[in-house]
């Protein structure tokens, strides 16, 4: 199980980045969060398994319907087991 907090640039606020990224995390069983930050960047945390977390990444970078990602930056952190599902925070 691994930990990712994950900073995504470009297009991605106000074209439903976070609604799919929550679709898509719930379908990998991916746990944590994603939200917009003022920015205009999105942020996410997301908890799992090490090969689900990484296709939620990739998945977000390249495959989103309407978002264009320009860069993905990923910090690797220590597990904290807090979240219970994915959510979009506000």
């Amino acid at each position: 199980m691994k930990r990712a907090h994950v900073i995504f640039h470009g297009r991605v606020q106000g074209v439903f980045f976070r609604a799919n990224c929550k679709s898509k995390a719930d379908a990998l069983g991916v746990t944590g969060f994603v939200r917009n930050l003022q920015n205009g960047t999105v942020e996410a945390v997301m908890e799992g398994d090490l090969e689900m977390i990484n296709e939620l990444i990739q998945w977000c970078s390249g495959s989103q319907p309407i978002a264009r990602v320009t860069s993905t930056e990923v910090h690797w952190e220590s597990l904290t087991g807090e979240f219970y599902d994915f959510h979009i925070s506000y």
